[in-house]
């Protein structure tokens, strides 16, 4: 009895180590691969992200939106007022939980 579990807890000291083993590798090949320079389409794709970021903000909204791009959000927004009975649907909605009430049962 004995035996069998020092057998297990054996077996499951190897385990946590190699997850441990497997996340620390993948985390230092992360950290090894920012050291590098980045290869030419990683940072194509970066300097995009950077670049969508930086106009996102000065747009103060979503970037190259025009009138009919405002004018599908407002539609979708009355499509889900009428289908779900209206309310303001940018605030999360109050959920309030009421605890139930037991009756003792004599005995």
């Amino acid at each position: 009895m004995a035996l069998h579990r020092l057998f297990q807890l054996s077996s499951m000291l190897r385990s946590s180590v190699s997850l441990t083993l497997r996340r620390n590798i993948g985390l230092s090949a992360v950290v090894f691969n920012r050291a590098k320079d980045l290869d030419p389409i990683q940072k194509l794709f970066l300097d995009k992200i950077r670049s969508y970021k930086t106009k996102s903000r000065a747009s103060g909204g979503v970037v190259d939106g025009d009138a009919s791009y405002d004018k599908n959000v407002s539609d979708e927004i009355f499509k889900l007022q009428r289908l779900y009975g209206g309310g303001d649907l940018d605030t999360f909605p109050e959920i309030k939980f009421t605890d139930p009430t037991h009756d003792e049962v004599a005995k």
